[in-house]
């Protein structure tokens, strides 16, 4: 319901989780993680330094090494992992924060490299076009996948369920399933990489088959009111489309609606230049399908996020390089102060440069 005393600094309750305001930093890949995928005492810093955020989601987090398709992406399946992580929770929670963990598993977006010489895994053998992995000696074109057996796929829900285990280890407040962007659930649900004819293809139901048999196991781990869900409906990243998405997307938001859980965190897709618009899989045609908690992303101004939250179209706002450029946005956004411009070429990989070293309102005025 629309209601204009919400804005962004308006507390909100995630569940038995209170959050000081409604901005959310978004689950951005930052490549800084060290050998074995372990969190290091940089990546503590980096999301210390932005605590003021109504809640933190970390970078992407693969469940299993068969799940990671980039170079120093962080895991949480080894115990040594577990224990970087803890560093990071702790300081976040020392500065006041809120912290989520992003569980994710990028099925066919690798390479044999990452995955001791086996082939990377899919719903189907289909190739993403056009995509390419980073390894360590540099691009190389993603091979055929293979198609997991299903015997297979009780694995992969409980590769979720011991990543999901391993976070709360890890003092993390609650997790966040990556559902989106292209990788292995998503491969799942949407038609133009799920051909399966088991119990996992053909009907969206059967497609979103595994979605809900990984949300089972997670909140079976953390009760429902401490796990997210992000989709991206309509996005084309890594190859991705569905022939019907309202249909697709607006079945799965529907089921999740039941749910109960912390939230739903809907990407919503830009329009190609010089295309016509897509159908609308934006936040106003799924708000009404979804009566739980809404979290939206997609290039949001302070401007924009406060539209959004006044219509109630959303019940919190995540916003990505914002965050990564302004460790103390929230403030910022609170003084109506300007921000500081993104380094693109210090995004992935590296040092403290572009990652631990912008400054604050304060220490640029300090300096």
């Amino acid at each position: 319901m629309p209601d204009d005393t919400i804005d962004i600094f308006s507390p909100f309750h995630l569940g038995t989780l209170s959050l000081p305001n409604r901005a959310v930093m978004a689950p951005m890949t930052r490549n800084r993680a060290a050998q074995g995928n372990i969190p290091t005492p940089l990546m503590a810093t980096y999301y210390k330094q932005r605590a003021s955020a109504g809640l933190i989601i970390t970078e992407a987090t693969q469940v299993t090494p068969m799940g990671q398709g980039y170079i120093l992406t962080p895991g949480i399946h080894s115990p040594e992992q577990v224990e970087g992580w803890k560093q990071v929770t702790r300081a976040v929670h020392e500065n006041g924060g809120r912290i989520f963990l992003q569980l994710w598993h990028v099925g066919r977006i690798s390479h044999p490299d990452f995955l001791g010489g086996q082939l990377p895994v899919a719903p189907s053998a289909i190739a993403p076009r056009g995509v390419m992995a980073y390894t360590f000696e540099g691009p190389k074109a993603i091979p055929v996948p293979r198609a997991l057996e299903t015997h297979e796929i009780p694995g992969i829900v409980e590769d979720y369920r011991k990543g999901a285990s391993n976070a709360r280890e890890a003092g993390f407040d609650g997790v966040e399933i990556h559902a989106a962007n292209g990788y292995l659930l998503d491969q799942f649900l949407e038609d133009s990489t799920n051909k399966r004819t088991d119990q996992y293809g053909g009907s969206v139901e059967n497609r979103a088959r595994l979605i809900f048999e990984v949300l089972e196991a997670v909140t079976g781990v953390w009760g429902k009111d401490r796990v997210g869900i992000r989709l991206s409906p309509g996005g084309t990243f890594n190859d991705m489309g569905d022939s019907n998405p309202q249909e697709t997307f607006g079945t799965v938001v529907r089921r999740l609606s039941d749910y109960g859980i912390a939230y739903l965190h809907l990407i919503e897709p830009a329009e190609p230049e010089g295309e016509h618009p897509s159908p609308d899989l934006s936040a106003s045609f799924f708000r009404p399908l979804h009566k739980g908690n809404l979290m939206v992303a997609g290039g949001y101004s302070l401007e924009k996020a406060n539209a959004a939250l006044k219509r109630g179209l959303c019940d919190l706002v995540s916003f990505g390089r914002p965050f990564l450029a302004n460790p103390d946005l929230v403030n910022r956004f609170r003084k109506r102060a300007p921000l500081n411009t993104p380094d693109p070429s210090t995004f992935y990989g590296g040092n403290e440069k572009g990652y631990i070293d912008y400054p604050t309102l304060e220490e640029a005025a300090a300096n």
